[in-house]
């Protein structure tokens, strides 16, 4: 005879309620743990012993599937046991302490030197003219690296840097120049970005045959390249390959770059936009050599590495959610000669001085490698 469904589910209702009132005994539990880590210095995150643990309480299960469906469940209670005790210990300023350090407002003046990738006319000297307005000293470079480098030497106080664009995703390569040069991002400049096709006055759209622009430019005017067979070549930034077309004189190249361009290297405008997006915006970054944030800054950028595990990643992002974070990107790079091992790059809100940011970045900085903050800033979006 089966069993009325509505007895089963009484029964099964008593039994989620011991589940649960079990699981909070464990959570105090818990936080003995912590108090004694605390006391002794030992890290609260401990792989080899929760590993073995999941072993021996799959064992306890009578079949295969009950031992995974335990392993599963006690995989997340654990997780959830670390991020509380995360929460409780008293020291998470040592995270940021010895880090950075806070200050009212960046320091900009007359004498205030900022470099930006790029000939005038490029989206990255209107991000700077934008952010730090026209009463400094600008230098432009060529390379992306460039700018990084003086910064890290000293030579510059703020570099500009492009890191991410609404359609065409993140910019190659920045994100491994704030690391190897140890820089800190310390602003923020959105760009509204419409991306013109300019050629020498008079030029023949039949007659064309190469368009020159910076990778993102042409990524951002896929569509329209689609219906067209030019040869498409790469340039450092979109001012550069307006320079050229202006520079070379020929009528069968043309150049995707900004209106501002053309007014500057005197070229026609022969399509005012080619970006499908209406909203396409460009986000620059600020970088510096030191480590500090104002009172003011909104958002923090992290990244870390980690192996290729199941769960790995559910278990450090959880972190944002157990703490009432909100991360608003993320993006991954495989680690050079390490298989199957990235490092991940995470925008979330908040400041530094947050003890729900404190909290998170503890839990992070514990269960990833290569754990570093990579800026605290004023977000506009």
């Amino acid at each position: 005879m089966v069993q009325d469904l509505n007895v089963t589910r009484q029964e099964i209702d008593a039994v989620d309620k011991q589940i649960v009132e079990l699981i909070e005994k464990r959570m105090d539990l818990a936080l003995e743990v912590a108090k004694f880590k605390q006391s002794t210095g030992k890290p609260i995150y401990d792989r080899e012993r929760e590993l073995q643990k999941l072993e021996k309480l799959g064992n306890m299960a009578s079949t295969d599937f009950n031992s995974k469906i335990i392993q599963e469940l006690f995989l997340q209670i654990m997780s959830g046991s670390r991020r509380y005790q995360y929460r409780v210990i008293d020291n998470k300023d040592d995270v940021v302490d010895g880090m950075f350090s806070v200050i009212d407002a960046l320091d900009i003046t007359k004498e205030t030197k900022v470099v930006y990738a790029g000939v005038p006319g490029a989206f990255a000297e209107a991000a700077m003219v934008e952010y730090f307005g026209e009463d400094i000293c600008a230098k432009n470079v060529k390379e992306f690296y460039e700018v990084a480098q003086l910064v890290a030497d000293g030579e510059a106080d703020y570099g500009v840097l492009p890191i991410e664009n609404s359609s065409a995703g993140f910019v190659s390569g920045i994100y491994d120049l704030l690391e190897r040069y140890q820089l800190s991002i310390v602003g923020e400049q959105l760009v509204r970005v419409n991306q013109c096709l300019l050629g020498i006055p008079g030029t023949d759209l039949d007659a064309v045959k190469t368009v020159f622009s910076h990778p993102q430019g042409l990524l951002q005017s896929k569509e329209y390249l689609e219906k067209k067979d030019w040869k498409q070549v790469g340039m450092n930034n979109t001012a550069l390959s307006a320079k050229k077309v202006f520079d070379d004189g020929d009528c069968t190249q043309v150049a995707i770059a900004s209106e501002r361009a053309a007014k500057l290297y005197g070229l026609a405008i022969l399509e005012p936009q080619l970006n499908v997006a209406d909203n396409n915006t460009t986000r620059f970054v600020i970088v510096s050599n030191k480590k500090e944030y104002t009172r003011k800054a909104n958002k923090v950028s992290v990244s870390f590495a980690l192996s290729h595990q199941c769960g790995s990643l559910y278990n450090v992002l959880a972190h944002f959610i157990f703490n009432n974070v909100n991360m608003t990107s993320i993006e991954s790079i495989p680690l050079t000669g390490k298989q199957w091992e990235y490092c991940f790059f995470v925008d979330f809100e908040g400041n530094l001085s947050d003890d729900e940011v404190k909290s998170a970045l503890r839990g992070i900085m514990a269960e990833t490698d290569d754990f570093r903050i990579l800026g605290c800033f004023v977000s506009e979006k």
